[in-house]
């Protein structure tokens, strides 16, 4: 795989996500440098002996070349004090005024530190990816590890939970964990609905399972967070608690300056906090008395009639910032998922997420599920 077809998956499975992930392990360019030792050609960021090469005499040293993402873009126009949208409009018509712009603020403070983060195009001789620039202080706790010390945390109870999805994205990884051990009753909740992708209805399958998400950022766009959530087994809707969630920043002390070899123990003790707070999660959250009382809130809040769905879903859209696409796609689930209920619009926002091709779109919406049922309630009261 090349190094951009390394960045990207939606709806893996856990074998899939594995293999990805440790492939961009062997792939991985992590370099702590000066700005002095950086340059955009092309619009390409190279990074001065940072990458090696074969030769007659043996291995030697060359610049790393490395393709940004758009959210490495975002990264550059950060650090930079470059405005965002003049960086995409250069790099998408004018590569040359792009090259001069940010040449030129690196060369304003030569000495100023940065992290590097890419992927290496370790199939061919083509440029690799720019995947971050981050500061020096930024502390990598990276995507595999993770996932391993999820895992082990769950082995290491006796919950019998599976990955049910995982998503990566060019700045967040997310993973869900499912408990079909772990099951309540929710007849309240899923009375009158009807899953809008095989027609089945809640009132005859009223399951609703234990489970968290596990997110990461390895590029500076987001905290370490575990957030439980309650499955709908009619329709694998996802109903994210946020107030719950635990989370770790990204930050640390000063890193060395050179390139970042993660075979050594450096970040042991990020690890071995993600470990733990991975056990208090399976030990929290997938436990029957947390998810019977996280239902009794939900069901409280789901039975408001909504009398005037296109204006209850209009406001609710306008309210979380949900794109007119988004709004239409709430609005037919509402719709075909037959209740009529402030329970039904957390319902049609949650399966409608489920349709999104951008995983940080999808997560994004779906985690707005409960704020969304809360808001129609409101709106429907008040109206």
């Amino acid at each position: 795989m090349t190094a951009t077809e390394l960045l990207t998956r939606r709806n893996a499975d856990l074998g899939e996500i594995v293999e990805v992930l440790r492939a961009q392990q062997s792939a991985k360019l992590d370099v702590v440098t000066c700005a002095s030792n950086l340059r955009v050609a092309d619009g390409a960021l190279r990074v001065a002996g940072a990458d090696h090469e074969l030769t007659v005499d043996g291995v030697a040293t060359c610049d790393a070349v490395l393709n940004p993402t758009a959210s490495a873009d975002a990264d550059l126009a950060t650090k930079l004090d470059i405005p965002l949208p003049y960086l995409r409009r250069m790099r998408q018509a004018k590569t040359d005024l792009y090259d001069t712009n940010v040449n030129a603020w690196l060369a304003d403070r030569p000495e100023r530190r940065f992290l590097v983060r890419g992927l290496r195009d370790t199939a061919s001789a083509t440029p690799g990816v720019l995947r971050a620039l981050l500061s020096d202080s930024y502390r990598i706790v990276d995507n595999l590890d993770i996932l391993m010390a999820v895992l082990d945390g769950i082995r290491r109870t006796d919950v019998q939970a599976e990955v049910t999805a995982a998503d990566l994205t060019e700045s967040r990884m997310y993973v869900k964990v499912a408990s079909r051990q772990v099951a309540e009753m929710a007849p309240e909740l899923l009375a009158g609905y009807r899953s809008p992708f095989t027609g089945a209805c809640g009132a005859e399958n009223p399951l609703v399972f234990a489970g968290f998400v596990v997110s990461n950022s390895e590029t500076g766009r987001g905290r370490f967070t575990i957030t439980p959530q309650l499955v709908v087994q009619v329709c694998n809707n996802g109903m994210t608690i946020n107030h719950h969630a635990l989370s770790e920043v990204h930050l640390g002390g000063k890193l060395d300056e050179g390139r970042i070899r993660w075979s050594t123990d450096t970040h042991a003790a990020a690890l071995d906090l993600v470990g733990k707070k991975a056990r208090d999660a399976v030990a929290t959250f997938l436990d029957r008395d947390f998810v019977r009382s996280q239902l009794h809130e939900i069901t409280a809040q789901a039975g408001v009639a909504i009398s005037a769905p296109a204006e209850t879903i209009e406001y609710v859209a306008k309210k979380l910032n949900f794109t007119s696409e988004q709004q239409d796609a709430i609005l037919a689930d509402f719709i075909s998922g037959g209740a009529c209920t402030s329970g039904g619009v957390l319902h049609a926002v949650t399966s409608a997420a489920q349709r999104l091709t951008d995983a940080d779109a999808a997560y994004e919406m779906e985690r707005q599920g409960l704020r969304a049922m809360s808001l129609a309630a409101t709106h429907a009261i008040t109206r």
